[in-house]
């Protein structure tokens, strides 16, 4: 059997996209796995399902190279142009993926999705934990030069503290007074990649409570992106992400 995908990446962050509104994908672990191996497949740092659903535009199921499902923001803003590309929307649409509904619009060249409200940033010293769909543990540091992020993070991400929870993604930021540089380890990639949606989101956050204004212009390995919130007594809330988004190829694969 012949499978077509769509390669398509966020600010370096790249995914492959399938068409399942036929329901026919093979949901198996060894399967995706396969696709997302830089090697022996497709390559990609997750794979991306958009289904039909009763009520909203889609629904956009995202697994991590190793099979796991989760939040992924710049795979969710990657969804939405692929929706766009199939005639399933126009400029908005309301998805459903794996912790709830979002909102995806086109902004001008860029594309934006809307997350939930964040209430709750632990803090201890210069790191910061919290949850924007997905969990990230921000540690600010003065040169990202010298971070040895893959290292680093790898040894906080399978650390005892959050075992409990499957790791966390890490991500390491350097406060500029214009904008604020970034890189993250992430989980379910185990590996260092280009671009993080929901962990630039959750840096931005981090340097709001810091004092930064909204919009807070983060710089990453892939390119540039802006998070948007309002800031409240108890958190954050009303937080967009928005990025560029550029296809890059489409195959048929043998599985």
């Amino acid at each position: 059997m012949q499978l077509h995908f769509s390669k398509y990446h966020g600010t370096g962050n790249d995914f492959i996209l399938i068409d399942n509104r036929a329901d026919d994908f093979p949901k198996s672990m060894s399967l995706i796995q396969h696709f997302c191996d830089r090697n022996f497949g497709v390559g990609s740092d997750g794979l991306v399902l958009i289904e039909n659903h009763p009520t909203l535009d889609y629904r956009m199921v995202f697994f991590n190279p190793d099979g796991s499902e989760s939040l992924c923001g710049n795979g969710s803003r990657c969804g939405f142009v692929f929706a766009q590309s199939l005639g399933m929307v126009n400029k908005k649409a309301s998805f459903e993926t794996t912790d709830g509904i979002h909102k995806a619009e086109q902004y001008d060249s860029n594309v934006r999705i809307s997350l939930f409200d964040v209430e709750n940033i632990k803090q201890a010293g210069e790191a910061f934990f919290l949850n924007t769909g997905s969990p990230h543990y921000v540690r600010i540091v003065s040169d990202l030069t010298e971070t040895i992020v893959i290292e680093v993070g790898r040894e906080i991400r399978y650390s005892e503290a959050y075992s409990s929870q499957n790791g966390t993604n890490v991500n390491f930021a350097q406060l500029l007074q214009d904008r604020v540089l970034v890189r993250t380890y992430e989980r379910g990639v185990e590996d260092e990649t280009l671009s993080c949606g929901t962990g630039v989101t959750a840096v931005a956050l981090v340097a709001g409570q810091l004092g930064y204004d909204s919009p807070v212009e983060i710089e990453t390995l892939g390119g540039n992106l802006r998070v948007e919130f309002t800031r409240t007594v108890t958190g954050f809330q009303d937080i967009w992400l928005t990025g560029p988004v550029k296809f890059v190829f489409e195959g048929t694969i043998d599985i």
